[in-house]
């Protein structure tokens, strides 16, 4: 009987802990849900006053709002008392059993109802007992369940505890004490006496931290220009007062009377005291920190690229930092020559405005950027300006730097009628009464177009835009009609200077644009492909254009060229290969970067051909028999005439006269080629005979077939060289039977045999070009045709350095040796920050710019 009861006790007595901890969660389940409501009225009242929304609002309202959460606090409480019920040890026991596997607890309280006296009966109870014993032995505190989110699904509770926090962390605790100042009566002060606060907070720009006047002793206190500062009077009106003389507001406004005297703000303008006067009062002597007006200053000399484009450093320096400039352009009116179309007076213009670009990165209180515009069609450009920068504070100060004389840069043109049109362009401009003489002089100069215009387009286009001048002279020429005249002269110039050339730029430029939006919105490398495609083709027709347009202009262009880069085919196919394989990587901001440059090199190269701008032996062979092929050509035409003159007789006119012109052109060409070589100057001179007179062409031709064959270079042994010589002997072969046909008046078999000839001329040119590519391939070998550098000449890459090994882009060589690397530094600095600034661009190429300005 003691073992069955000793145990059960034993195993109580060391449930206490357990059993303490478990009836304390019970009470704390209780109370949360009882209490929260009182104690979320609580919490919101005591952010309420923390904040000092009592000082803020009417005394009517604070006393009902106090009632009314006193009168909440009330029912909170009532109702919380009358749900409230505190824990009993049996309860605590009870919950602590039912987290017991078989309710031990329970089971040891329990008393054996059958087989009392039973000697095996009472043993197995002993057994049951024990073992219960120990499984309550093992109980643990049950934790507390205190969600209450049924009982308040909207959460107030956490809206009140968040608010408190804030409080805690933003308000005062001490503004609490104040609410005793609007409950009493009349509104009268605390036994402490009246109190005082201030704040004064600097211009958000200085990036000052505010002062809290309570923390700072009497004497001289030294704040911002434009600083703000903000009083508040506690207690009876009038107990305190304040004078002050720093914001220059007349003086019966600085001391406001009532209750306006208890909260006061106003900015502090200059120098002065600042006192609060009465029981507990101080005194200040504010000392101004002055805000200097910024300076700016040009940088450098103005740099101009051949396109007209302008580049002005400059640097700005602020205290506090510089927020913005412009660039003030205004016309020189003195300094202008006055004569032919500038003698009138000129019409007024607003001066030409310009924002000055800001360093996006880094502090602005001092750095350098560079003003990048190009001007070329404002009616001042080539006229001398004067240009004044101004950089503005955030306190709207300003500063300016010296006014500073230059002309206003320009496109050249360097044909002389394109100079002609811009010219005119530029005196109607100048003034709207040069309307009438600027129509006469185009008049005068498009008087013979088919000597000075090389494009039907252009002479059509200035003949509209001259009659539309005219038109608008005799109606009274307006300002809105004078622009439009003005902006087809500029296009025409443009026309007339570029030719072709423009529609290749323009086409080249779209399918840049296009390119470069594929980068931006991840193309497919199908769309990679098609686009890049487009690009070659685009820049192949460029290239054609703007060599045929080199050609063309002659010296004057050349000698203005000096500073353009060069470009070779084989480094301008790899930049592309680059490009297409950095896209299909989804290495985007290397491409983007590729393809700029690209742009670049192309709006600056210049096509080299041979060495020292002299055709290769190559080109030369190629340019012989392209020519050969066309007297062939022209010699089986007059062949042809001559076979339907023996069949139509009465087809003598017309087609008479263009065979014996055919035939003169013949002679003077069979003269040129084939004197020295055995023909006579006057054979081919007579009208009697075209048959034989045929025939001595057909032989000159043939002879200068075979000294072109003799000097062809770079055939080698290679299969291409083997296939063109050969088929250069089937054409001189066919050549000498059609001579024979000729001699026997044989017009048909003469004509067979011509056709054979240019067949064979056609597939020899073939061959040769193929023969020339694959010499042109190889280490040591001469390289053909345009775009290809002599391989001993100076092979350099489009920036100017010695080109790699096997033909690669780039060289292993110090590629500043000799130059001025800290300036060189500053340039490409001064460049990321240019492009930086230009917000048009790609974000993930601004974020890079960004990552270079800052690791630099």
């Amino acid at each position: 009987m003691t073992d069955r009861t000793e145990s059960p006790k034993a195993a109580l007595h060391a449930l206490r802990w357990p059993l303490r901890l478990t009836r304390a969660g019970m009470l704390a389940e209780r109370l949360t849900r009882a209490f929260w409501p009182l104690a979320s009225v609580l919490l919101i009242v005591a952010a309420l006053l923390a904040f000092g929304v009592h000082e803020m609002a009417p005394r009517g309202w604070v006393l009902g709002g106090l009632g009314l959460s006193a009168a909440a606090a009330l029912v909170a409480l009532v109702l919380g008392i009358r749900a409230f019920r505190w824990p009993r040890a049996t309860e605590a026991l009870d919950r602590l059993d039912r987290t017991l596997p078989g309710r031990p607890i329970a089971a040891l309280g329990d008393i054996q109802a059958i087989g009392a006296g039973d000697a095996a009966s009472e043993a197995v109870w002993r057994v049951h007992v024990a073992r219960m014993a120990d499984r309550a032995r093992a109980a643990k505190a049950v934790k507390p369940d205190l969600r209450v989110a049924a009982r308040d699904p909207y959460a107030l509770r956490y809206v009140a505890l968040t608010a408190f926090t804030l409080a805690l962390i933003f308000g005062s605790v001490w503004r609490a004490a104040t609410v005793g100042d609007v409950t009493a009566s009349g509104g009268s002060a605390l036994a402490a006496g009246p109190a005082w606060e201030g704040w004064v907070e600097p211009p958000a720009y200085t990036a000052k931290p505010s002062l809290y006047l309570n923390d700072i002793d009497a004497g001289p206190l030294t704040v911002p220009h434009g600083s703000r500062l903000t009083l508040r009077l506690y207690g009876e009106v009038g107990a305190l007062e304040l004078r002050e003389t720093v914001s220059g507001r007349p003086i019966a406004d600085t001391a406001p009377a009532g209750a306006d005297a208890m909260a006061q703000s106003f900015e502090v303008v200059r120098p002065g005291e600042l006192a609060i006067e009465g029981p507990g009062g101080r005194n200040w002597q504010i000392v101004l920190t002055p805000d200097s007006p910024p300076e700016i200053a040009p940088d450098g000399p103005l740099a101009v690229e051949a396109n007209g484009q302008m580049s002005q450093p400059f640097s700005a320096e602020d205290d506090y930092g510089v927020v913005g400039g412009r660039a003030t352009i205004t016309l020189d009116a003195g300094a202008v020559e006055r004569r032919h179309g500038l003698a009138p007076e000129p019409d007024p213009r607003e001066a030409l405005v310009l924002d000055l670009p800001m360093s996006i990165t880094g502090d602005r209180r001092a750095f350098s950027e560079t003003l990048i515009e190009n001007l070329s069609q404002h009616p001042w450009a080539g006229l001398p300006v004067r240009m004044v920068l101004t950089a503005e504070d955030a306190l709207g100060q300003q500063g300016e730097s010296a006014p500073e004389a230059m002309i206003l840069p320009g496109r050249r043109f360097f044909d002389p009628l394109a100079r002609a049109v811009i010219e005119q362009r530029r005196d109607l401009l100048w003034a709207r009464e040069n309307g009438a003489r600027v129509a006469r002089l185009l008049r005068a100069v498009s008087f013979r177009p088919d000597e000075v215009f090389r494009d039907e387009g252009a002479y059509l286009q200035l003949r509209v835009a001259i009659r539309r001048l005219e038109a608008g002279v005799e109606a009274g020429l307006t300002s809105e009609a004078q622009n439009e005249v003005a902006e087809a002269l500029w296009n025409i110039a443009v026309l007339i200077e570029e030719g072709d050339l423009s529609d290749a730029a323009e086409r080249l430029r779209r399918a840049q644009e296009r390119l470069a939006e594929a980068m931006k919105n991840g193309a497919t490398n199908e769309e990679i492909a098609e686009l890049m495609q487009e690009l070659r083709e685009a820049m192949q027709d460029y290239m054609r254009q703007l060599a045929q347009q080199q050609g063309e202009q002659g010296q004057e262009q050349a000698q203005n060229q000096q500073d353009m880069q060069e470009i070779t085919g084989d480094q301008l196919q790899q930049m592309l290969d680059r490009l297409q394989q950095l896209m299909e990587e989804g290495r985007m901001e290397e491409a983007q970067q590729l393809l700029e440059m690209l742009r670049q090199m192309m709006e600056n190269m210049q096509i080299t051909q041979g060495q020292g701008g002299q055709q290769s032996p190559g080109q030369q062979a190629m340019e012989g028999l392209a020519e050969t092929l066309r007297e062939q050509q022209g010699l089986s035409d007059d062949a042809f005439r001559d076979l339907q003159e023996q069949f139509n007789p009465g087809q003598q006119g017309q087609q008479g006269q263009q065979g014996q012109q055919g035939q003169q052109q013949g002679q003077g060409q069979g003269q040129g080629q084939g004197q020295g070589e055995g023909q006579q100057p006057g054979a081919g001179g007579r009208e009697g005979d075209l048959g034989q007179d045929l025939a001595d062409r057909q032989r000159a031709l043939r002879r200068e077939l075979d000294r072109q064959q003799q000097g062809l270079p770079g055939l080698g042994n290679s299969p291409e060289g083997e296939a063109a010589r050969e088929a250069l002997d089937r054409a001189g072969r066919a050549m000498g039977e059609a001579e024979q046909a000729l001699r026997g008046d044989d017009l048909a078999g003469a004509l067979d045999s011509q056709a054979e000839a240019m067949e064979a001329l056609r597939e020899g040119m073939r061959n040769l070009g193929k023969a020339l590519a694959q010499n042109q391939q190889q280490p040591g070998q001469q390289g053909e045709g345009m775009g290809q550098a002599q391989a001993g000449g100076d092979r350099r890459d489009p920036l100017g350095r010695d080109q790699g090994a096997m033909g690669r882009v780039g060289t292993d060589d110090e590629m500043l040796r000799g130059e001025d690397v800290y300036g060189r530094a500053r340039e490409l600095l001064d460049e990321i920050r240019r492009r930086s600034g230009e917000q048009e661009r790609p974000e993930i190429e601004l974020d890079y710019l960004r990552r270079l300005l800052d690791r630099f």
